[in-house]
């Protein structure tokens, strides 16, 4: 049985056709019919408002089916949407429609047979567009559910550190702690370049034992309540509370920075030696107000010059007036 509400669009630039296809179309029961006479005016009527079953004719002057089914694939893309396209044609043979296949044609009417086959065809096209919207409302649905989990994820799943959301908020967190309860912030950018580098010559599971290793080793060389972190493919991150700025200094981190830099790490394929840099932002109450922004910012361009100069590049942010 046909589906009432189903919208169909006929394009045909010959009137006498169209009606007749109008005609087979309502005695078949289907309502929601609209026509077009070019496949400009097609395009036209589509931008406006979506059918679900498109019937239209191969050969029509200024443009023809395939491009007409090129546009539409086009306008589906960009309104999540996915329209069934029928061609009406005199043509014959696999090579032609083997063409209209690959453009995205889902059907053809024989021009010749149109009387037998026009309502069978379109009540296939109308069961299978059921179940095309259907997909298309849980893809969606799955697409958005996924979006929502990744903006709660907090975790780096190659390592089970946190991310740079979990540094986020951690960061907020401990600017907060310093506003109400004094003392001092030490943020350490950790660079290590080769990282990105060795995912790209020994592949994704070495590259994944290395920076399983690397995680390890900064998990055994900071406190319990620091907060690390691993903020994108060569980079990672500490925040460290502290009772005094004066603690926040080089040599409070250098068994940090050595233990990166002199003691190779194992893998599958043999030790691995790294070479990281390290840039040091302290603050204390009398650098706030200041945002994690500008915390981030600031360890960012101490980089450059640790990789230079072999050791931690220490700075302290002061209040921006």
């Amino acid at each position: 049985m046909p589906t009432n509400n189903l919208s169909i669009l006929v394009v045909d630039d010959a009137k006498f056709s169209s009606a007749m296809i109008g005609r087979t179309l309502s005695q078949a029961g289907y309502q929601n019919v609209r026509f077009a006479s070019s496949a400009n005016e097609a395009l036209q009527s589509l931008e406006e408002q979506p059918v679900s079953v498109v019937l239209a004719d191969w050969m029509m002057p200024e443009m023809d089916g395939l491009e007409l089914t090129s546009r539409i694939r086009q306008l589906d893309e960009h309104g999540d949407h996915y329209t069934y396209i029928i061609l009406l044609t005199g043509k014959e043979g696999d090579k032609a429609l083997a063409e209209a296949f690959d453009r995205g044609v889902d059907d053809f009417i024989s021009k010749s047979s149109m009387s037998e086959q026009l309502v069978p065809r379109v009540l296939a096209a109308d069961r299978l567009c059921n179940t095309l919207q259907r997909l298309l409302v849980e893809n969606r649905l799955l697409t958005h559910n996924i979006a929502r989990l990744e903006e709660r994820n907090l975790v780096d799943t190659p390592t089970g550190l946190g991310n740079l959301r979990y540094l986020r908020q951690k960061l907020a967190h401990s600017l907060r702690q310093l506003e109400s309860r004094g003392g001092a912030l030490c943020y350490l950018l950790i660079g290590i370049p080769e990282l990105a580098s060795h995912a790209v010559q020994h592949g994704e599971a070495i590259s994944h034992e290395l920076l399983h290793s690397v995680a390890r080793r900064l998990q055994q060389l900071v406190r319990p309540l620091d907060v690390l972190a691993r903020i994108d493919d060569r980079h990672f991150a500490l925040v460290a509370m502290l009772g005094d700025l004066q603690e926040c200094s080089p040599s409070s981190f250098r068994r940090l920075h050595d233990g990166l830099n002199l003691k190779a790490f194992k893998t599958s394929t043999g030790f691995v030696t790294l070479k990281a840099g390290i840039g040091m932002v302290g603050l204390d109450t009398h650098a706030l107000p200041t945002t994690i922004d500008d915390v981030l910012e600031q360890g960012r361009t101490l980089l450059p010059e640790s990789y230079a100069s072999g050791r931690i590049n220490a700075s302290r942010m002061t209040r921006i007036c």
